[in-house]
């Protein structure tokens, strides 16, 4: 999927959700922001820069981070959360969360995140010792946002995390999610379910073929009758 003239922002304490038809390049836009994919170069000959340029840029927190290590990203707080509620399937809940904390070399730092992801997602220190592969598909998903929140994110992107739910576990994970926004953490969060990602978020953006089409609140795109019936599908 190529990305192409897209230009967003989220703000400090802010909830903006990304929303768009299959195939529209959310999921690429995450993981470029993260560093999983890098950003493509061009030859452009004749420029006083020179031949080579950066076709894509990311900043955070005042900072260029486009061509530093996905490692080093998430060590400055800006964290992704994949899509699927992949998890480490042969490895107990316990160590999953502690795989997420791989940064942090404080150990009280880790045991305070660790009660912080327990009270935020109880099941999830019932089932400490239990192999990550045979929990339900609800619980992977709170065991994946659980072991990117033991990171500490600032800023925590979140990939279509009610992907096969129920609408009752739906229900759940949305209130889980704005719980973890009410506690200061800004979360950019890529979602199907338009409806609820709109009640959630303060702002949303509308990606369709790799552009981004439109901006606003939920309200403000719901009277757009041709963003509502083309792009949203609503």
């Amino acid at each position: 999927m190529l990305l192409n003239e897209v230009s967003f922002c989220v703000d400090q304490g802010e909830l903006v959700s990304l929303v768009g038809p299959n195939g529209a390049g959310k999921s690429t836009l995450l993981r470029a922001i993260t560093g999983l994919i890098r950003w493509e170069r061009s030859i452009m000959k004749g420029t006083r820069a020179g031949d080579i340029t950066i076709e894509g840029t990311v900043t955070f927190n005042g900072e260029r981070i486009d061509s530093i290590e996905p490692h080093e990203i998430a060590k400055r707080g800006l964290v992704h959360c994949p899509e699927r509620a992949h998890v480490f399937a042969e490895m107990t809940v316990m160590d999953n969360l502690r795989a997420g904390a791989y940064l942090c070399r404080d150990k009280e730092e880790i045991r305070k995140n660790l009660e912080r992801v327990y009270q935020l997602f109880p099941v999830l220190k019932e089932r400490a010792k239990q192999t990550s592969g045979t929990l339900s598909g609800g619980e992977r998903q709170m065991l994946a946002l659980g072991r990117a929140l033991m990171m500490r994110p600032k800023l925590l992107c979140i990939d279509e995390p009610s992907t096969g739910l129920s609408s009752k576990l739906k229900g759940e994970l949305f209130q889980r999610i704005k719980e973890i926004r009410e506690a200061g953490i800004a979360l950019l969060l890529v979602e199907q379910d338009v409806g609820s990602a709109f009640k959630l978020a303060t702002r949303n953006y509308v990606l369709s073929h790799g552009k981004v089409i439109a901006e606003g609140t939920g309200e403000e795109l719901l009277r757009d009758e041709t963003i509502r019936k083309t792009y949203l599908g609503l």
